[in-house]
């Protein structure tokens, strides 16, 4: 029997995708516990106007990824920081602060996760760090670090 699962099954396949289920395991487990549905000629169409959808989507959202990336490229976030003899700073500039910095200098919501540090910046200086916007969409964001 064709049905079309409506959650991950484990074993069986993804949400959305078409498969061939035993009669019994269908009628008696994935049917009555809204799992799947049965591969009528309608609900196939509307599984393939979902691909459709989520498809159109996900280019949408790939091209805002790289819109993103090309803004940031120019940019230059300004962190302010205190720091002690030396120029060393008291702790170091976190991903939170500079994601914090960016939202309110330039408007760009970017996650801090998002934001990738390689090492802990701990003296003033400017640095060059990568950010990843999701769908294999890297771009890098210039930091400065200021003394308050």
């Amino acid at each position: 029997m064709k049905v079309i699962l409506q959650q991950d099954v484990k074993g069986q396949g993804k949400k959305g995708q078409m498969i061939e289920a035993s009669d019994g395991y269908a009628r008696n487990f994935l049917l009555p516990r809204k799992l799947a549905v049965l591969a009528t000629a309608e609900n196939i169409n509307t599984m393939k106007m979902q691909e459709k959808a989520k498809a159109a989507q996900m280019a949408a959202e790939k091209a805002e990824a790289e819109a993103t990336a090309a803004k940031l490229k120019e940019l230059s976030v300004k962190v302010v920081a205190k720091a002690g003899n030396g120029g060393r700073l008291f702790g170091a500039v976190t991903t939170k602060e500079i994601a914090d910095a960016l939202s309110a200098q330039h408007g760009i919501n970017i996650q801090k996760t998002k934001i990738v540090q390689e090492e802990p910046i701990k003296a003033f200086g400017t640095y060059e760090l990568k950010v990843k916007l999701g769908y294999e969409v890297t771009g890098t964001l210039k930091v400065v670090v200021a003394e308050a």
